[in-house]
């Protein structure tokens, strides 16, 4: 038997069946209102494990059990709303040093035969100077995003 027992009041149970009927919302979301459906226990229904439940939404048994954990430890729409998932600053390549000599290149003169500075090869020569290990285009456009700079000299 699991830890934590899901028992949804009949007002609940409506908003998760509307939601899930609707179609509207972030599958992560819609996932978990599909799941607490399944674990309800309320007026009688069948005890499910996690790893039914899982297989039925093709979620991971660990991800039923944070849903389950969720509603009964915090509250309903914790349960129904998953938590934002964290920044992953270590898969930002280009910052610091590497987004300084970016801008230096940037601004700087493009190779001969070229009127203007590329993202390609602003990108291929940030990795031939060593700089980065490898990098797209849209990394180095998101980088010169967030810099403003005064074209005014």
């Amino acid at each position: 038997m699991d830890k934590y027992k899901v028992t949804l009041l009949p007002e609940e149970r409506q908003q998760l069946e509307e939601m899930v009927c609707k179609g509207k919302s972030a599958a992560r979301k819609l996932t978990h209102a599909r799941v607490l459906l399944l674990a309800d226990e309320s007026d009688g229904r069948r005890a499910r494990t996690d790893a039914e439940i899982g297989e039925v939404l093709q979620a991971s048994p660990d991800t039923v059990a944070r849903v389950r954990k969720r509603f009964v430890m915090e509250s309903f729409e914790a349960a129904v709303n998953p938590r934002p998932r964290p920044p992953r600053p270590d898969k930002i390549k280009i910052q610091d040093a590497s987004e300084q000599k970016l801008i230096e290149l940037a601004c700087s003169d493009p190779p001969d035969g070229r009127g203007t500075w590329t993202l390609q090869l602003l990108a291929d020569k940030l990795v031939v100077l060593g700089y980065v290990e490898s990098v797209g285009r849209e990394t180095v456009r998101q980088a010169l995003k967030k810099t403003t700079f005064n074209s005014e000299r």
